[in-house]
């Protein structure tokens, strides 16, 4: 476990000048088996595995959750020590945000869509933390999850514009039983909330059936997932989208894959999820 800067390099170029590789798992914390599967692929891709721990506060906007996001530093090093990784990396603030810190990573196109649309200035805080984490780790490639499928997108961009020499590796959305997206914030939802959060999986499974029917307008298709969420107990959509996979545009007809997104607040948690549906 590492907690400064020059711990963190200080191991990783250890590792580079044996011909070591070293793939990246950076994390919020509170894990669950959606961020262990990230860290068993990258122990499949690379010799060594560094796992990075940081509630990084410039990615949140005023009146979102960073007070109460969850965490528990003790019961996360006790699940990558049972999962086998290399190092972890527990920055606190200061260390990535020093005083006087004044330069941010800001994409032009990509965040202008989906989340970025309801969370001015979130990606700019998510680009420049991963920004700042590739160039303190080092690694040989980073692995993201698919459920962030924006964010994933974002950096995928970030790193090929910027050439930062970085393989960035999706890997597949992890889900509980009844389909919904593990995610730290889950948590917080009550049992009656967990209980109606399943629709968000429900709407992509049904969305996914209209298109192998042959239903190609994409309003239809998000109407219908709309009208299926509505239906259910504390529900608010945010955003329902069908769009391109790789420039996030909206899609009007369905004639190849396209990524279908959705954002929707079950009570106070906001929950993200999506699919790629191909007719």
């Amino acid at each position: 476990m590492f907690r400064t800067i020059s711990q963190m390099r200080r191991f990783s170029s250890d590792l580079r000048r044996s011909g070591k590789t070293i793939a990246f798992v950076p994390t919020m914390g509170f894990l669950h088996p959606g961020h262990l599967s990230l860290m068993e692929k990258g122990k499949s891709l690379a010799d060594h595995v560094v796992v990075s721990i940081f509630i990084n506060p410039t990615q949140f906007g005023p009146n979102e959750d960073l007070a109460t996001y969850p965490k528990d530093e003790t019961r996360d090093l006790d699940m990558t020590r049972k999962a086998g990784v290399d190092a972890v990396f527990l920055p606190d603030a200061h260390q990535i945000y020093p005083e006087g810190f004044q330069t941010f990573v800001s994409l032009k196109f990509l965040p202008g869509h989906l989340c970025g649309l309801s969370r001015p200035g979130h990606f700019d805080g998510v680009a420049t933390v991963v920004t700042k984490l590739l160039g303190i780790v080092r690694p040989h490639m980073a692995i993201f999850g698919e459920k962030d499928f924006q964010q994933l997108a974002i950096i995928r961009q970030m790193v090929n514009d910027l050439e930062m020499g970085v393989d960035i590796v999706g890997a597949p959305i992890v889900r509980e039983a009844d389909g919904l997206a593990m995610s730290s914030r889950n948590m917080h939802l009550t049992r009656s909330q967990r209980q109606s959060a399943a629709c968000l999986y429900q709407a992509l499974v049904a969305s996914r059936q209209l298109v192998e029917d042959g239903e190609t307008i994409a309003a239809a298709i998000t109407r219908s997932a709309a009208a299926r969420i509505t239906t259910v107990p504390d529900t608010t959509i945010d955003y329902i989208a069908i769009c391109d996979p790789q420039t996030l545009d909206d899609v009007p007809v369905v004639n190849g894959p396209v990524l279908m997104a959705m954002a929707v607040k079950v009570g106070k948690t906001r929950l993200i999820d999506n699919m790629m549906l191909t007719p």
